[in-house]
């Protein structure tokens, strides 16, 4: 896996500096190429943005190059949009959580009901065991089939409040990819505009502008998940 890694970056490499040659402006569907080998490796947006980044050094852009940090932003944005599909594919927040929390919900129900027959098979058997004593009849048949049944609930309570427990850990590291992929995407894109801060200050105030609305939107997706995880 680590080798294949190593010549997507080396591919990633050759095709970004073909991108930033002068001349007519290249199109992206290298970039979309090698955004879906990296999914098709399990590569994540964090690994691919490293990869970007250890090529800008090994290129060593300077500040002269008018718009070239510019065209390699486009090429990694361009790469990174099969990595998101793939990530977003595999998480969909929305719907484990609404599963999560039906589950929950039957396991809840299901623990009740479950508790209810014991309850009153344990009763059963304690009126049985009483007249059992009285009659002198199966008494420590009785005895031990009620200890049998007051193991069984107890064994059923942990396994249900078990489950209950993965399934929040569950939603849990879901939020947390969730957050972490949100962040690093802010963490590209002002990685971005330092960069292009130092040769294009037209374009600076609409790419600040993009941004903000990128981490409103983003608080509002975690604010919105973060309610739904209460509920449970």
């Amino acid at each position: 896996m680590k080798q294949k890694v190593i010549r997507l970056s080396q591919r990633y490499l050759t095709a970004l500096r073909t991108h930033l040659q002068p001349g007519p402006r290249a199109n992206l569907l290298p970039a979309l190429g090698l955004g879906r080998q990296a999914a098709a490796l399990g590569v994540e947006t964090l690994a691919l943005a490293r990869i970007h980044e250890r090529a800008l050094v090994t290129l060593d852009l300077s500040k002269g190059k008018k718009g070239v940090l510019k065209r390699a932003n486009d090429f990694f944005i361009e790469a990174n949009t099969p990595v998101e599909e793939m990530c977003r594919h595999l998480r969909q927040p929305e719907m484990p959580l609404r599963r999560l929390k039906a589950t929950l919900g039957q396991r809840t129900k299901e623990l009740a009901a479950t508790k209810r027959q014991l309850q009153r098979g344990v009763v059963q058997r304690k009126v049985m065991q009483n007249a059992a004593e009285n009659s002198g009849l199966h008494h420590k048949k009785c005895l031990e089939e009620s200890l049998e049944l007051q193991r069984r609930l107890r064994q059923l309570t942990h396994r249900v409040l078990a489950a209950q427990e993965a399934d929040r850990k569950t939603i849990s590291r879901e939020l947390q990819d969730e957050i972490a992929q949100t962040l690093l995407g802010i963490n590209v894109r002002l990685l971005s505009l330092k960069q292009e801060a130092r040769i294009n200050h037209a374009g600076l105030k609409h790419e600040i502008a993009s941004t903000e609305k990128l981490v409103t939107k983003s608080a509002k997706s975690f604010r919105r998940v973060a309610r739904e995880y209460r509920r449970l």
